[in-house]
């Protein structure tokens, strides 16, 4: 945002969820306040392609964040996330906290981050599959599920060409540290600090249980071959289906050329987040009333 001047602001805000329809007007009264245009997306209509917007806000939760993230594309725009989701990971800020801090942000006072992004590609005969949609961003994971009948799979994967492992397992992950609190953490991966330029492979109930997750640099090539599989095994970037692997087929995973940019502010303390969304510090013997 230029100095001195007003940003204008798109909000994305998904309407057929209840608590996002209910708050829209009334975040948009807030932003207006402070802003040199508010746009309001309702509909996932609004393109990227040339936008002239300074600073995205998005009403949600952390599925409404990725959802911002992938629309985006390469056109990657500051995000303020406002939680009227669940857990809220990422969208951190309620309501109240918006509206205490908007002004500040429309000056510019508080850092943006870059948080490290992925790019997903479905390779057959070392060619990329198609340009679209077999290439994808991933701001919190990309991974290999197998579906029915759910045997078990084996997966070389490959760093920098490089063969690292054989893995038999139900699955294999390759999270970056935004998603090392989502699916990572259920397969017991660590969590990574969110600023750190970093991965983190987890296989998924591994068979054997001295395969244990790793982190590695978040700027090495990452390649993923089923070698015992089935047809229903589908690479699968932030929840969502890219494409199923045939044999011979790789899912090849690297750093995208682009991050996701993020306002940060004082109360995202990622401790004080880990100690109020996950319990940690709680006494297990005490009752929440």
């Amino acid at each position: 945002i230029a100095e001195g001047r007003r940003p204008r602001v798109l909000v994305l805000a998904s309407v057929n969820r209840p608590r996002v329809a209910e708050a829209v007007d009334h975040i948009e009264s807030i932003l207006a306040s402070s802003a040199e245009s508010v746009l309001v997306d309702r509909n996932e209509e609004y393109q990227f392609d040339d936008s002239d917007i300074d600073l995205v806000v998005v009403l949600g939760g952390d599925g409404s964040i990725l959802s911002a993230a992938r629309r985006m594309r390469s056109k990657q725009l500051p995000v303020v996330g406002v939680n009227l989701g669940r857990l809220g990971f990422l969208a951190a800020l309620g309501a109240e906290e918006l509206q205490e801090y908007w002004p500040e942000i429309c000056r510019g006072e508080y850092p943006v981050d870059d948080h490290v992004m992925l790019l997903c590609e479905l390779l057959r005969d070392g060619k990329r599959v198609s340009p679209e949609p077999m290439t994808q961003l991933a701001l919190n994971e990309a991974s290999i599920l197998g579906g029915a009948p759910f045997s078990i799979l084996e997966i070389d994967l490959y760093v920098d060409g490089q063969l690292a492992s054989t893995y038999h397992c139900d699955g294999l992950i390759v999270s970056t540290p935004i998603g090392s609190t989502a699916h990572n953490l259920s397969a017991g991966g660590p969590i990574l600090h969110r600023r750190l330029q970093a991965v983190v492979i987890s296989p998924i109930s591994p068979h054997t249980l001295t395969m244990r997750p790793v982190v590695d640099r978040g700027d090495r090539i990452f390649e993923m071959f089923v070698r015992q599989g089935h047809e229903s095994v589908s690479a699968v970037v932030d929840g969502r289906v890219l494409g199923t692997l045939g044999e011979g087929d790789s899912f090849r995973i690297s750093q995208a050329p682009l991050s996701f940019k993020m306002v940060r502010f004082p109360s995202n303390n990622e401790y004080r987040t880990l100690r109020d969304k996950l319990g940690w510090g709680s006494n297990p013997r005490v009752r929440k009333s």
